[in-house]
Formats: structure tokens, C-alpha cells, sequence
């Protein structure tokens, strides 16, 4: 992966972008009110044919049930593939197993298999279930056995918050794709070395796998810096000067917000990266300005 300062040269405004392909993440809404801001973003975000849309899973497994209405809707209302977050937190194996399977029975073909946070969330300390699936590589060999699923998986370019090293953390990942993972999906990040730098090690570690690279676009510069605190993923001193003074202009925060996601996006595109999962808050707008800026148009109906 090479950056290239020559504009003639850069992969980023080339006319042929047929290469680029992309994912949203979603999380399951809790009241109808946000059902249907969930699903006025989905039908926006759809036209642009995502490879796949993931729908997230609570902690503790608390919305087990909203992520299967979600997930099952998009089976049967949509043309794009789903894929469904699950945990092995607060399940035995035998449940993890049924849901699955019901997963399986209801068209899903993907999962994206993740250790989970306890019921108390991110920072609490886990502890495995007894009877259930102990880790993220546990679960991932498990639904292999069940049937068929393509598998994605987590992966942390500036390690897991409870890893005790990077190293550590990348044979974690390793474990994982011995067990039969597809994918990984990285946490969000905003230096786009740091992303660079980890693959080149996970490449060195025997790992083939995609190391899709997560973007968040950053609706809310307090929030977006609350969670990366929690998750391990650091905010560059730039990026914090960058939203500085515009807590009470959103016009301006939000094109400051797409100004900071498309630099990153297009920066990766250079750099010879063409797959990217957004983070999407369930919000349509920065996410399909970016992939505008990336090449993808709505995909239109051809007359019969």
C-alpha cells in the first residue's frame, strides 16, 4: 500500500471506481420513533448496493430480539445480504446455537461473530459463561459447525482495551481465523498510518484474511470521543482541534464532520484500499456523502 502525492497518480480520482465496495453497520432501534429514522437511512443507503449490512447486538445480548426483527426485515423486505452481530456473552452454547439456527432457517447467511462486552458494558471486567462459548475463535468454530455462514470478525489496529499487548492481540486474531473467520472488521480509527501499520504486521503474522477498515464518521466529536476512550481507539490532537468552538454550530460541524471522513476515506483509497465498513449511528447523510465521494451511485431500475 503506497501513497501517492502525484494527483495524476491517484487512485482516489480515477473515473473507474467499480473496485471500491462498501458495508453499513446499524444497530437495532428501541422505540418506533427510531425505527423508523432506522429505516429511512437503510432505504437511503441501500440504492448505493452495500456488499452486506450488519445489524449490532447489546451488550449482555439485551437486543437479541430487536436485532432479529431488524435482520429478518432485511432478509424479507431487501435484496442486500444481512449479516447478524453475535455475542457469546450471558448464552449458553445451546442458545448461541438456536440462534443461529434461526438465523440459518430465516435466510442469513453471515455472521459476525464477536466475544461481546458483559451485561455491565464496555470496561466491565468479562468473564465467560459457563456452558457458553468463551471467545470470539470458540464461537466462530461453533457456527461453522452449525452450517454454512460466512464469518466476520473484530479486529483492533490499536489492539483490544483488554489485550496486554498488540502482539497478544493479533494472535488473537489468528485464533480466530484458525477457527475459519472470512473477514475482519476493524474498530474505527482516525490515523490512517496506524491502520497501515497493522496490516503490514497482521501480513507478517501469516494472516490473509481482508482487514476491512471501520470508519465512523463523526456526528458528535463529545460522543464519538467518549466511546473511542472505552474502546481503545485513540483521537488525534488535530482531529479535537479540528471540531474545536462548534458545539453549538451543527451546520458547520457537519461539514467540518464530512470534510475529516472524506480525507480519511480518500486517503485509504490511495493507498490502494477498496473496502470500507462505516459506522453509520443509523444516519445516512455523511455516510452517502462519502460514498458519493468514492464513486457509488444509486443503482438505477432499468426499464423493462
Amino acid at each position: 500500500m503506497t501513497n501517492n502525492n502525484n494527483d495524476s497518480e491517484r487512485l482516489s480520482r480515477r473515473e473507474d471506481h467499480s473496485k471500491i465496495g462498501v458495508s453499513f453497520e446499524f444497530f437495532p432501534p428501541k422505540t418506533a420513533e427510531a425505527e423508523v429514522s432506522l429505516w429511512a437511512s437503510i432505504g437511503k443507503l441501500l440504492p448505493l448496493a452495500p456488499r452486506f449490512v450488519s445489524v449490532t447486538y447489546g451488550a449482555g445480548g439485551s437486543t437479541r430480539e430487536r436485532t432479529h426483527q431488524t435482520v429478518t426485515r432485511l432478509v424479507r423486505e431487501t435484496e442486500t445480504p444481512p449479516a447478524a452481530h453475535l455475542t457469546c456473552v450471558a448464552a449458553t452454547r445451546e442458545e448461541i446455537d438456536d440462534v443461529a439456527r434461526a438465523y440459518w432457517e430465516a435466510g442469513v447467511r453471515h455472521i459476525v461473530a464477536l466475544r461481546g462486552d458483559p451485561p455491565a458494558g464496555i470496561g466491565a471486567h468479562y468473564e465467560p459463561h459457563p456452558g457458553g462459548y468463551a471467545y470470539s475463535n470458540d464461537l466462530v468454530a461453533g457456527l461453522k459447525d452449525i452450517a454454512g455462514f460466512e464469518v466476520s470478525v473484530a479486529a483492533y489496529p490499536e489492539k483490544h482495551p483488554e489485550s496486554p499487548s498488540i502482539d497478544a492481540d493479533i494472535d488473537a486474531l489468528k485464533a480466530k481465523v484458525d477457527a475459519g473467520a472470512d473477514r475482519a472488521i476493524t474498530q474505527f480509527f482516525f490515523d490512517n498510518d496506524t491502520y497501515e501499520r497493522y496490516v503490514e504486521r497482521v501480513r507478517k503474522a501469516g494472516i490473509e484474511i481482508p482487514i476491512v477498515p471501520g470508519i465512523v464518521p463523526v456526528h458528535s466529536f463529545k460522543a464519538v470521543s467518549n466511546f473511542a476512550s472505552r474502546a481503545g481507539a485513540s483521537v488525534p490532537a488535530w482531529l479535537a482541534q479540528r471540531f474545536d468552538g462548534l458545539e453549538d454550530d451543527p451546520a458547520t460541524r457537519q461539514l467540518v464532520a464530512s470534510a475529516v471522513a472524506a480525507e480519511q476515506v480518500l486517503d485509504l483509497v490511495d493507498r490502494g484500499i477498496t473496502d470500507f465498513h462505516f459506522y453509520t449511528m443509523n444516519r445516512a447523510d455523511l455516510v452517502y456523502a462519502i460514498c458519493h465521494l468514492l464513486g457509488l451511485r444509486p443503482k438505477v431500475e432499468e426499464a423493462a
